[in-house]
């Protein structure tokens, strides 16, 4: 399987998932746990017919899917296809597939010597090392504890060094920039935009909103 650009997975989507983090998302508003429980239920056995499986968070009024190919590490036509059966199954179900307020949230720390403590934060997090192309980073596979990627920097001092990145659609990136600025913030830059924007708060602590757009 090959992995789909951001771009092809945006144009190819059903309505109401989104690319973020290397994962398609939705969140199916149930309304009540008794109906997210059938719906469920009626995902895995689809999935087991498929051979593909997605990961599911069921709570009292939604479930949260996240599906991506783990042979390829990337979205694929595979998740694409589990997408739409899942939304198909969704409708018959009178459940709306809604992409609006999800998020992944990753950590990135700024350092000018990431070897000398990748493996300190694996061990203490209980999460493995990956070497990718942007960055070393550490990721938990279950995908529970937020990734940390570590950024080269330089050592001055006074530094930030932790600083998140809360990937979003990129829809929802204009109405937080404003929310953001309303609370007090400041956009640091948006010279990197579409791909992502820093925002500070007021006592200077930084914040990126990242895309999948302008990264293939």
């Amino acid at each position: 399987m090959t992995k789909l650009s951001g771009r092809e997975i945006a144009e190819r989507a059903p309505d109401g998932w989104v690319f973020l983090l290397g994962g398609l998302q939705t969140r199916l508003r149930t309304g009540d746990f008794a109906t997210g429980l059938a719906l469920v239920t009626a995902i895995g056995a689809a999935a087991e017919a498929m051979d593909h499986h997605p990961d599911l968070d069921l709570r009292y009024g939604h479930v949260d899917v996240r599906t991506w190919s783990h042979d390829v590490g990337a979205v694929t036509v595979r998740d694409l296809r589990l997408a739409r059966t899942i939304s198909d199954l969704a409708e018959e179900a009178g459940v709306a597939a809604d992409r609006t307020g999800i998020a992944r949230l990753e950590m990135g720390l700024d350092t000018p010597a990431a070897a000398g403590i990748i493996g300190f934060w694996a061990a203490v997090l209980g999460t493995e090392h990956r070497d990718h192309d942007r960055a070393d980073e550490v990721r938990d596979p279950a995908g529970l504890v937020p990734a940390i990627w570590f950024q080269r920097s330089g050592s001055e001092e006074p530094r930030q060094r932790w600083h998140p990145d809360l990937w979003v659609d990129p829809a929802e990136v204009q109405p937080r920039i404003d929310a953001a600025l309303a609370a007090g913030g400041t956009l640091v830059s948006d010279a990197e935009a579409p791909s992502f924007w820093v925002l500070a708060d007021p006592e200077g602590n930084r914040v990126c909103l990242c895309t999948w757009q302008d990264r293939d």
